[in-house]
């Protein structure tokens, strides 16, 4: 059992509510509820990561960069929901605490695109839904009134920052040129970057100020990478910058090893294990197919990790792993499936599974399709 440091106040409001419409393959999701650990499982093209892609798109939206998601995916045409010809618009509800924000975004000309219908609510306040109005260029009018001194300001920042503080984590990318294997500036340790490359500054800063956090993520990667002794962290001058890569010593030797003498899942389950326990965690956190080339005895160690930051704040996992799914409750499960051409939504109640659970695990009823999120063919 891994225990667990003291932690620091958590800023914003994890998601309570999320509704979207007409966005890659989701026709409709309406006002499904997220709990503090929802495990997201189906077939490949059952339509998960495409949940995982709003987070994504949404995170781009507040950070100013929404037309560049926009193209990176293909052009508008290709978010919409089955065309143009279908779906004329994308709708999208957030509800999270007392606030909620919605938007929608509808096509232009070519691959153009206007932000229509923003609002932000409130639950205390009179009118609940305060709306924003219409930016045809695509850039956020809650993100301008958060960030200036208009009126309604102090209104719209606590929404940016409920929204800001969630956070997607993906460390698929381990390749020879991948940021995590190279080193970043010492000054970069303020909170872990989506794809970990800041892990050498962020794990000396940890080291330096939050020595018991440290300690347990060391513990955690000593359960899965026995070789390991400690990570150097050692700052070096290059050039006019002083940087950190993740060097670290095995068991019996002095020898400064450098990232890439870690295997792919090696250094992969140092930064979940770095997200998961890191002393100010998101409000939220989202990663896609966290069990990607981990052993067995590795994604064990993962749902621990998983199910103890979930006590602290909210965590969305995509996964086709059965042996990943064994180590939840089934209630935490939600199964997405393609039916009629879009994606669809369910979280497990137990009650419909108590006699299968007496004989099987959760991972065997969703291999045996007893747990209906298999391969569907249409």
């Amino acid at each position: 059992m891994l225990v667990v440091c003291g932690r620091g106040m958590i800023m914003g409001d994890s998601l309570d509510k999320l509704t979207i419409r007409g966005f890659r393959s989701i026709r409709e999701l309406e006002d499904f509820e997220l709990k503090n650990l929802n495990i997201f499982v189906g077939a490949n093209g059952a339509g998960k990561s495409n949940l995982i892609s709003f987070f994504r798109m949404l995170q781009s939206l507040i950070t100013e960069n929404l037309a560049d998601y926009v193209r990176n995916s293909g052009g508008i045409s290709d978010l919409l929901y089955n065309g143009r010809k279908t779906t004329k618009q994308m709708e999208f509800v957030t509800l999270f605490g007392q606030r909620g924000y919605r938007f929608v975004i509808e096509p232009g000309p070519g691959e153009g695109f206007a932000l229509k219908n923003e609002a932000r609510y409130y639950q205390p306040g009179r009118s609940g839904w305060w709306k924003l109005g219409n930016s045809p260029d695509g850039t956020s009018l809650l993100v301008k009134e958060a960030k200036g001194t208009v009126h309604g300001s102090q209104y719209s920042k606590p929404v940016f920052d409920s929204i800001s503080s969630w956070r997607i984590y993906h460390f698929h990318d381990t390749s020879v040129t991948a940021a995590l294997r190279h080193a970043e500036i010492v000054e970069d340790n303020n909170t872990l970057r989506f794809d970990a490359s800041n892990i050498g500054p962020f794990l000396l800063r940890l080291r330096n100020e939050e020595k018991s956090c440290y300690d347990e993520i060391l513990n955690a990667c000593h359960l899965v990478l026995p070789f390991l002794e400690d990570f150097l962290l050692k700052p070096q001058q290059l050039g006019p910058k002083t940087k950190v890569s993740l060097t670290w010593t095995t068991k019996g030797s002095d020898y400064p090893m450098q990232p890439y003498h870690l295997s792919d899942g090696s250094i992969r389950f140092i930064c979940l294990a770095t997200a998961l326990l890191q002393p100010d965690p998101p409000s939220t956190i989202i990663i896609d197919e966290p069990e990607l080339g981990l052993h067995p005895e590795a994604i064990r160690v993962l749902a621990e990790l998983i199910e103890d930051a979930a006590r602290r704040t909210q965590i969305i996992v995509a996964t086709q792993s059965p042996l990943l799914l064994d180590q939840f409750s089934i209630e935490n499960i939600v199964v997405v499936n393609r039916k009629d051409g879009q994606s669809v939504f369910q979280r497990l109640a137990r009650e419909d599974f108590n006699e299968w659970l007496e004989d099987y695990t959760v991972g065997e009823l969703w291999t045996k399709n007893v747990i209906q999120g298999g391969t569907t063919y249409e």
